[in-house]
Formats: C-alpha cells, sequence, structure tokens
C-alpha cells in the first residue's frame, strides 16, 4: 500500500485537497471559507487533469517526417488546455463570489450562513 502510495502521490494530494474542499464547504458557516473550499476542490480536479495527463518521456506533439520506432510517444496538450481555462474561469468565480460577499456583509453586517438564514426569514 505504501509502495502504492509513494508511486502515484499526486493522487493521494488529490483526494486530501479534495476532502479538504468538500468539508469546507459543507462544515463551515462562513461564506469565506466555503468560496476556499470551493477553491480547494477546484485545485484537487485541476491535478487530476494534469496528473492524469502526464505521459512517461513525452514529448512535444510534433510528428517529425521520418520517425523512429519508440519516438511516438508524445503527450496531449488538451488536458493542458482544459486546464488553463478551468483556472481563468475558477479565477473568475473566486471574483464575482468575493463580491458577492462584500455586497452581502455591507447588506447584513454577517458572513455567517445560519445567521443570514434567520435574517432573510425575519424579513
Amino acid at each position: 500500500m505504501i509502495e502504492i502510495l509513494a508511486s502515484r502521490y499526486a493522487y493521494a494530494l488529490m483526494f486530501v485537497l479534495l476532502g479538504i474542499g468538500m468539508y469546507m464547504m459543507i462544515a463551515n458557516e462562513n461564506l469565506v471559507k466555503k468560496l476556499i473550499g470551493v477553491n480547494l476542490f477546484q485545485t484537487a480536479i485541476f491535478l487530476f487533469f494534469v496528473s492524469v495527463a502526464y505521459v512517461q518521456d513525452g514529448k512535444a506533439p510534433i510528428v517529425p517526417d521520418d520517425p523512429a520506432p519508440g519516438e511516438l510517444a508524445m503527450a496531449s496538450p488538451l488536458p493542458h488546455v482544459i486546464v488553463l481555462t478551468a483556472i481563468v474561469v475558477g479565477i473568475a468565480l473566486t471574483a464575482v463570489g468575493l463580491a458577492l460577499i462584500v455586497r452581502i456583509h455591507a447588506e447584513y453586517g454577517t458572513l455567517r450562513e445560519d445567521t443570514l438564514r434567520e435574517v432573510r426569514a425575519d424579513e
């Protein structure tokens, strides 16, 4: 078991980040902490995509005119492009989430979810 974790440490790290992010989204009442949990969850997914796309001794996907028999181990650029796009979307999501949190705090004076529910129920 230790040998498998040592060789697949990226997957173990991904599951740890995924678990911490999920726990922060579910267990915390503070909206900022929930947003940090979403970011950790996203980071775990990014790590998963990059680690799945890894090719041992992979080269850039440029095929030469006369390839040697063992020379065609190439890495696909598509997962990396998807991760870069997801990072940009994640940054935008974080910015919008923080802007909403600032507005919520200005309007209600709290960031706790349970207090916000009580205040909204009284309105």
